[in-house]
């Protein structure tokens, strides 16, 4: 079944998720989050949303704009996003299953992670050039000293 036919018949997806983008907040193989079937209503700055890009591939994003006619959606793990369409966004993000526990998007911890991870969106770009920069630094101080 596709996820629009699981959302279609049960208005739930629970599934797992490959990739590193939604990093911090969601592990590969380890989160599970739980998705409702997208309404009529239009969706908020913040969601995280699930939609179907053109080429047909899955994505779990979350929207950092809200437009008139679509949505700017990020990856929380990156620095570049993409417009998405309303007619593409099939489900929000409700919760999230972490160790054994469910936590919900309305929850305060969830809430504090948002706020405080998304108002680091501007300068997103420069902080993971920096970590990228310090770890290309430390392989070369290793090999250096191994000489």
């Amino acid at each position: 079944m596709t996820y629009e036919q699981i959302l279609d018949t049960h208005g739930t997806l629970i599934c797992t998720i490959k990739g590193v983008s939604m990093l911090p907040l969601l592990r590969q193989d380890k989160d599970v989050p739980i998705i409702k079937k997208k309404g009529l209503h239009r969706c908020n700055k913040y969601d995280v949303v699930l939609f179907k890009r053109k080429n047909g591939q899955y994505v779990l994003h979350r929207i950092l704009k809200v437009k008139k006619n679509n949505y700017w959606i990020v990856g929380d793990n990156c620095i570049s996003g993409e417009y998405v369409h309303e007619e593409q966004i099939l489900g929000i993000l409700t919760s999230i299953i972490r160790d054994d526990k469910t936590l919900p998007v309305t929850s305060l911890l969830y809430n504090v992670y948002v706020q405080t991870w998304c108002r680091f969106y501007p300068v997103r770009f420069f902080l993971l050039h920096c970590r990228s920069y310090v770890y290309r630094l430390v392989f070369l101080l290793k090999r250096h000293i191994k000489k």
